[in-house]
């Protein structure tokens, strides 16, 4: 279902390019809503191409703000069931991995400064 998504996203917006022509307005992209089912999400992810931007800067900026969003991540774990007790594991362990990173990011920035 991730790649479905994912593979329709990137249609629609390679489906804008190829009738693409800079305007002086900027144009907006947005990634179409796919059909209802158990593991949809109402995918709202926008991006504003400017005049004279290449489609690879705007389909790179796409992907960026579409793995910000957290909408692969939560279609990954609508894959299979998850009971409360998995959700709380996992919960635990991205905190874990946030923290961690937080702290890496720190160290290196102290480092920078330094």
């Amino acid at each position: 279902m991730m790649s479905r998504l994912f593979l329709l996203a990137l249609l629609a917006l390679v489906g804008l390019a190829s009738g693409f022509a800079p305007l002086n307005t900027a144009k907006s992209v947005v990634a179409p809503a796919t059909l209802p089912s158990s593991t949809s999400l109402a995918v709202s992810v926008k991006i504003d191409v400017g005049e004279g931007e290449s489609i690879e800067q705007a389909l790179r900026r796409f992907k960026r703000e579409v793995n910000k969003s957290g909408h692969l991540m939560e279609l990954r774990h609508r894959r299979h069931f998850e009971n409360s007790q998995e959700k709380k594991k996992r919960k635990i362990k991205e905190a874990r991995m946030r923290i961690r990173f937080e702290r890496m990011n720190r160290r290196r920035m102290n480092k920078q400064r330094a």
